[in-house]
Parts: structure tokens; C-alpha cells; sequence
């Protein structure tokens, strides 16, 4: 039985909110001259990963409310002038609005993953658990800050247990990580290397990566 298996929804969503605010602390130092600067996403600047994540929270969202697989709720939606606010706010959302699924009982559509399913919410919560985490994790790479991240998730075992769970269960076959897939080939995680740097490597991160 995995962790994920183990673990009540409801308990699971506010262990998704505390990866919300991590990752939410981390874009609280973004400066406005610092959205330019390049990510470990290969392409994006740290603008483009950001209007990414809130496209993505706003379709979560609208999915965990009851929404179809409508791919449009799921497009990037810019920052605006203050994106740690933005962060935040729809992250504050987000999790109301998954509270709500639990509530109900609801499955979520999810255009982007595999068939577009419907997904049990726990499955749903699990996938955004990981996006928000290694996400928070390039913001912060790019930041120059990842190591204060690291520290933070591995200080948390029950939500690195979660993250490591959901990782271990994403394919990792040609198909599932050609280019333009969420996630690269998994790497070889170095000698020594620790949880959440594991988790990175096998999602095709470089934990070392610099800007």
C-alpha cells in the first residue's frame, strides 16, 4: 500500500497547502527584474514558469469545482504586477476549492495527464503536490535560493514521503518523457545524494543546475 493509499484526502489537501506555502515563501523574493532571469525549465524565464503555475492552479481549480476537460483553463495567465500576491491568492484558492472536491467526493478532469481521466481527487491532489514543489524548486534554482527549499521540504517527512510517492509513479518510458512531456528522462541522482535531490534527478532535473 503506498503513502498516498494510506492517507485520508482530506489530510492529504492540507498537506498540499503546506506546499503551497513553500513554494509561495520562495516567490515572495521575486523582484521584477528578476522575471527575466532563465529557469531549469528548458525555454522559460522565470515570467514564463510563473504565469505557467497560476495557469495551472486556475485549472486545478476550476477542475476540483466540477469543470470538464476544457485544455483553455488550463493556459499560462500573466503575472501582473505583483506575482507574489498572484501566488498566493491563487493558491488560497486552489485550496478551497479542493477542500470543496473532498467535500463532495469529486473526481477531477484533468486534460493534461494521460486521457484527461476523470482522476480521484487524491490522485489529482498528489499530481499538483509534486508540480508545485519541483516548480518551487526551479523559481528557487533560478533564484539562486534552492538549497533553502531543499532543507525545508526534507525537514517535512510526511510531505516528502507524498512527493516521493507521486515521483516514483510517474513513467518513465520514451513516450511518456518525449520532448514536450512535463518531465525529461530520468538521471542518475549522484553519490550521497539526498530525498528531495532524488526526486529532481528522476524527473530529469539536475539538482546543480545554475542559471
Amino acid at each position: 500500500m503506498s503513502t498516498l493509499d494510506r492517507m485520508e484526502i482530506v489530510e492529504l489537501v492540507e498537506l498540499h497547502a503546506r506546499s503551497l506555502e513553500l513554494a509561495a515563501e520562495v516567490v515572495d523574493a521575486v523582484r521584477p527584474e528578476q522575471l527575466e532571469l532563465p529557469t531549469p525549465c528548458a525555454g522559460w524565464t522565470l515570467r514564463h514558469l510563473l504565469e505557467h503555475e497560476i495557469g495551472q492552479r486556475h485549472g486545478f481549480a476550476a477542475a476540483a469545482r466540477g469543470a470538464g476537460p476544457d485544455l483553455a483553463l488550463f493556459a499560462p495567465v500573466p503575472v501582473g504586477p505583483d506575482p507574489a500576491g498572484t501566488v498566493r491568492r491563487t493558491g488560497a484558492e486552489l485550496t478551497a476549492a479542493f477542500r470543496d472536491a473532498a467535500a463532495a467526493g469529486r473526481a477531477l478532469w484533468l486534460p493534461e495527464i494521460r486521457d484527461g481521466g476523470p482522476f480521484p481527487l487524491d490522485r489529482a491532489v498528489g499530481f499538483h503536490l509534486l508540480d508545485t514543489l519541483v516548480h518551487g524548486w526551479d523559481v528557487a534554482a533560478a533564484l539562486g535560493t534552492a538549497d533553502g527549499l531543499v532543507e525545508a521540504v526534507e525537514g517535512d517527512g510526511e510531505l516528502l514521503s507524498v512527493l516521493v510517492a507521486v515521483t516514483e509513479a510517474v513513467p518513465d518510458t520514451p513516450e511518456a518523457r518525449a520532448p514536450g512531456r512535463a518531465f525529461r528522462p530520468g538521471l542518475r541522482p549522484g553519490d550521497g545524494a539526498g530525498r528531495f535531490d532524488r526526486v529532481l534527478a528522476l524527473l530529469g532535473r539536475d539538482p546543480a543546475w545554475k542559471g
